[in-house]
């Protein structure tokens, strides 16, 4: 059994503590890099689709069992924008609380206003998707990427996406929602974010017979390619017990990312350290007791974008020393 994981953000800031497990796993690999990626682009990759761009609206709704649609969809994430001076600063949905009947109600006035233009979807609280009636071109990150940044709002290549936003606030500021939010003294969901457009991609036969993730892209593309969609489990062990026979399995552990963008550096620590003990440790002991026969990491978002393949017989070469993770980023 070939168990490969998908842990973005892995080198991003130093652990604050050793993690034998993954400094292990790390020191007795053999390596590849294919150059710096985000998580949407290197599963695009892992599942060998070539494309000018993630179409995650589509996806995420395709790994919400909403079935395929040959529209164009794009994500269009609740966010903050926040005036500070000259500068326009995004907060991502992951920053703060939405919930649920905030996001239908937000999303209700979005299509009363936008009729015959663009039709919005609340997937999830945090995953707006919306179908547009035109091919908008999107080419912008995911608002996590862009969390605390200044966001340049005039750039020609996004002209149109900007307008939507901008109508979008105006609407969205005044809305009873809002209203109900600075009251308690909460950030106001006052925007959408669109990233992610496109139409449904065409998925050969998937490489695993199992994909576990909580990320709606490697869902989506998982179900396009005919793989098991699973929910991420909260340890390996869980993992591997539930996991459907020999062959390729796939685990998305997306952990880090929100910490690491939210500059949030204890909580990145923890969870690392959460990871060391729910999912590395025990990969690395079932690869001792051959329970699996292989365990591959990608970081797809490191400085070259690295994957680290391991097999028991690699654990003997005792000659390559653990390296604490700061070696690697």
């Amino acid at each position: 059994m070939h168990c490969e994981l998908i842990v973005p953000a892995l080198f991003a800031q130093p652990p604050g503590a050793r993690l034998p497990a993954v400094e292990l796993l790390l020191a007795r690999s053999r390596s590849a890099f294919g150059g710096t990626r985000t998580l949407e682009e290197a599963l695009y990759g892992l599942f060998e689709i070539e494309a000018d761009g993630v179409a995650a609206g589509a996806l995420t709704r395709i790994a919400a069992g909403e079935g395929t649609d040959p529209g164009w969809w794009v994500r269009a994430d609740p966010v903050h924008l926040r005036l500070m001076r000259d500068r326009l600063i995004v907060a991502p949905a992951e920053a703060f609380d939405v919930q649920g009947q905030e996001a239908h109600a937000l999303c209700e006035a979005l299509n009363r206003h936008f009729a015959g233009t663009a039709e919005f979807h609340a997937v999830h609280p945090q995953r707006w998707c919306a179908r547009l009636s035109a091919e908008l071109p999107v080419k912008a990150a995911r608002a996590l990427e862009a969390a605390g940044r200044e966001v340049d709002l005039s750039l020609p290549a996004e002209k149109q996406a900007h307008a939507v936003m901008n109508e979008a606030q105006m609407l969205m500021h005044a809305h009873p929602v809002n209203e109900a939010r600075e009251a308690r003294g909460e950030p106001a969901i006052n925007s959408v974010w669109l990233w992610g457009a496109g139409r449904a991609p065409e998925v050969e036969a998937s490489p695993w017979r199992s994909v576990a993730a909580d990320e709606p892209v490697a869902l989506g593309l998982a179900r396009l390619g005919g793989a098991q969609p699973r929910a991420l489990p909260e340890s390996a062990d869980l993992w591997l017990a539930g996991l459907p026979g020999d062959g390729r399995h796939l685990a998305v552990v997306d952990e880090l990312r929100v910490p690491h963008a939210l500059g949030q550096e204890a909580e990145y620590r923890e969870a690392l350290e959460g990871l060391e003990r729910r999912w590395f440790a025990p990969l690395l002991e079932a690869l001792r007791e051959t329970r699996i026969g292989m365990v591959t990491l990608h970081v797809p978002d490191s400085a070259d974008g690295g994957s680290f393949e391991t097999i028991r017989g690699d654990l003997r070469r005792f000659w390559r020393m653990r390296k604490a993770l700061e070696h690697y980023a």
